[in-house]
């Protein structure tokens, strides 16, 4: 029987979805599994290692930062990178939407890896690097907002790794079934008894319930209210001055 999880090598411009949007290549065109949907996204104009699923739990821990499993990315960027560079990026760096945690950033060699169609274009005059960069959180368009934050203008974004799974023994464009760890499971079985848990516990009134039975423990008759009140002490008319 055929595993509930698919690693994919998505290529360059192609979404991250079954469902057609314009003449954009998607999903459809790679992978031929009915129920199986991506446990995350990977951008348009990015490359690499996206994980599909047919299981909610296992989509829902894959996706969710909360879970907290390690992305990493091979990114070419314009110009020879920096150690200061390098070093901001391990730090955080403040992006518009907040500042990003701490991620692990090494200088690499040009990976060899398959041809990008269109190729990144090449200027003479300036020059290109790699870096590998690991982050832990999941911000819209993350990684080139990092790089270009400090200086490098992303070129090119692979992911290469998703916690233990990489593009090892995986063309571009090529998908296969693979095995969730044992740890995946772990967290998979640990999710789902928790939410067992939830559905179990008795339920809570609602607040339209909890409103109603408000207004009619403190609802008493017109006869209740009068005699509740106690009789004023004051002249109900000033006299008046001669």
């Amino acid at each position: 029987m055929p595993s509930n999880l698919i690693l994919f090598n998505k290529p360059f411009r192609v979404l991250s979805q079954f469902s057609a949007e314009g003449d954009k290549a998607t999903l459809a065109k790679y992978i031929d599994a009915p129920d199986f949907y991506p446990a995350g996204r990977l951008d348009f104009d990015s490359e690499g290692l996206l994980l599909l699923t047919n299981q909610g739990a296992l989509q829902h821990i894959i996706a969710s930062p909360d879970f907290k499993m390690p992305k990493t990315y091979w990114v070419q960027v314009e110009g020879d990178i920096s150690d200061e560079a390098l070093e901001k990026l391990r730090r955080g760096v403040e992006l518009k939407d907040g500042l990003t945690k701490p991620a692990q950033a090494e200088r690499m060699a040009e990976p060899a890896i398959w041809d990008r169609t269109p190729p990144v274009r090449y200027r003479e005059a300036i020059p290109t690097s790699w870096l590998s960069l690991q982050i832990r959180e999941g911000k819209n368009r993350q990684v080139r907002r990092m790089t270009a934050a400090v200086g490098f203008p992303t070129l090119r974004l692979i992911r290469y790794a998703i916690g233990p799974y990489t593009l090892e023994n995986t063309g571009i464009g090529q998908w296969n079934y693979i095995e969730p760890t044992d740890h995946l499971l772990k967290e998979v079985n640990q999710f789902e008894e928790q939410r067992k848990r939830k559905a179990a516990s008795p339920n809570r009134r609602r607040p339209s319930e909890k409103g109603q039975q408000r207004s009619q423990g403190n609802k008493v008759s017109h006869g209740e209210g009068m005699a509740r009140r106690k009789p004023s002490t004051k002249p109900t008319s000033r006299p008046r001055r001669k």
